[in-house]
Formats: C-alpha cells, sequence, structure tokens
C-alpha cells in the first residue's frame, strides 16, 4: 500500500508497466470536468471511474481486496478517510470474489485508518484490504484501475 502526493508520482513508474500513462492520466486531464463515471484509457488494462458523493462510518465499512486490478485512489477534492489491513490477516470473506466485480468484502475490522487530502493517491495491489469512502464530507475522486501482469 502507498500513500503519497501527486508531485511525487515518476516515484513509481517503475513499479509497473502502466503506472506512468495512469499517473499521467491524473496530472494532464482536467479530472474537475470529466463526468462521474468509467473513462477509458487502455482499453480494460487502464481506466478510470471518477465519481462524487459521500461516503460510510467506519462501523459500516467493509474491506475490500481485487484480484485483477491494482487500484489507484486519487483524491480531487475533499478527504477521503481510508482503511487498511494487510489481506494476510483477514478472515474469510463474508461476501466470496465475484470475478465481474474483481471484488471480494471481508467484515474484518482494522485499526489502519488515515485521511488522503485532495492532491494524495493511493495505491492498493491485491493483497491490501481497503476500505474508501469512510466520511461524511463530499469527496469527488478518480479510481484507477490497472490490470495485474
Amino acid at each position: 500500500m502507498v500513500l503519497d502526493s501527486l508531485q511525487n508520482a515518476n516515484r513509481y513508474y517503475t513499479l509497473h508497466p502502466l503506472f506512468e500513462q495512469a499517473f499521467r492520466f491524473l496530472q494532464e486531464t482536467d479530472l474537475l470536468a470529466l463526468s462521474q463515471g468509467q473513462q477509458a484509457i487502455e482499453g480494460r488494462n487502464l481506466f478510470a471511474i471518477i465519481s462524487e458523493g459521500t461516503g460510510t462510518t467506519e462501523k459500516e465499512a467493509k474491506l475490500e481486496v481485487h484480484r485483477k486490478y491494482i487500484d489507484l485512489q486519487y483524491v480531487i477534492s475533499g478527504t477521503d478517510h481510508m482503511g487498511w489491513k494487510s489481506l494476510a490477516f483477514c478472515e474469510q470473506p463474508d461476501i466470496p470474489y465475484i470475478e465481474e466485480r474483481d471484488a471480494a468484502f471481508f467484515p474484518d475490522k482494522t485499526g489502519n485508518w488515515f485521511d488522503v487530502p485532495a492532491g494524495y493517491f493511493t495505491i492498493f495491489y491485491p493483497d491490501d484490504a481497503h476500505a474508501a469512502m469512510i466520511t461524511e464530507e463530499t469527496v469527488r475522486k478518480v479510481v484507477l484501475k490497472i490490470a495485474v501482469r
């Protein structure tokens, strides 16, 4: 799991063949002008999901994991409160993996909560159980889905 500012994006280019393209999308696109929903970048290998709204509470949050995609979550405006737990320490999912959604959900709780302000991003790999949008504040964000290779 990574938490950093977009100004440091070049530090992560070598971690995945599509990371440089993903970060360039964030840096060169008018993210406020994009409509909510899915935005194609490179087919199913790299795409963006733009959303805006409020979330849920820590108590109601479910940790999720993905198998096919890495999540690069970038906060455009507001502050997203997120949670993290290593998948190795998670119990059995209460919603097993669904391939069409590329997600499994866990009832586990975590003590690892942190704020992600506008201009910052997180990277969640398939072994990073995470919860996002744990906020009553309106947050606009983009989640880049990057195919695991």
